[in-house]
């Protein structure tokens, strides 16, 4: 493979993060006085470019800060309780990271709640540069924080590879003309995507 850069999505990609989503999201509807939504509900429009998510999940046109804190707060006290990698997750990680590829990660998560995640399991010395939704000015589906990764690691587009696992991630890529990869073990579901993390390990290693 001739790419020097990957950069993976969390939530979906790196890890099983369904039921703290939901919870926290939960959580912060509890906090304005709302219903709890069901989990699957919720995991259904996480992905879904067309809708807001402030809108659709807090009824607000924009995340607010109080969002942000309560989210996070909810995140602190349960992640070590709810959070798994994907099988076979670090031995993809620490096999790219042996062949001389730089790693990244690009998430719509806020940048405490994704450190936590990823130091809690075990991943976050993998990444040369972790580009978070609060770090640039707009989150996926635009290319923002693709392109703050290219500016931190010095490394062209051309040279860079992107994995995600659902349409926010495959705009944000084709945005930033970033070759793509989709992969279907997280919230969603794709026709022509890798369907394993042994597959795209042989995918990306062949």
């Amino acid at each position: 493979m001739s790419q020097k850069l990957i950069i993976f999505d969390m939530d979906g990609t790196l890890v099983n993060s369904s039921l703290t989503i939901a919870n926290a999201i939960n959580y912060v509807r509890g906090k304005l006085g709302y219903e709890p939504m069901t989990q699957e509900y919720i995991l259904t429009r996480i992905n879904d470019h067309t809708l807001n998510p402030a809108q659709t999940f807090y009824h607000t046109k924009k995340f607010e800060s109080k969002h942000e804190k309560w989210f996070s707060e909810y995140y602190t006290q349960y992640h070590e309780r709810e959070l798994v990698l994907y099988d076979g997750i670090k031995e993809l990680l620490q096999t790219l990271q042996e062949k001389g590829y730089t790693l990244a990660v690009a998430t719509n998560a806020y940048r405490t709640s994704t450190i936590e995640s990823l130091t809690y399991l075990g991943i976050y010395d993998y990444f040369s540069s972790i580009a978070c939704y609060d770090d640039v000015p707009q989150g996926k589906p635009n290319p923002d924080m693709l392109y703050k990764i290219l500016k931190e690691t010095n490394i062209s587009k051309e040279s860079t590879l992107f994995i995600g696992d659902g349409a926010r991630d495959e705009m944000a890529s084709k945005r930033a003309n970033i070759p793509y990869i989709m992969v279907d073990w997280g919230f969603t579901e794709h026709k022509n995507a890798v369907g394993s993390v042994e597959a795209l390990k042989i995918k990306l290693l062949k």
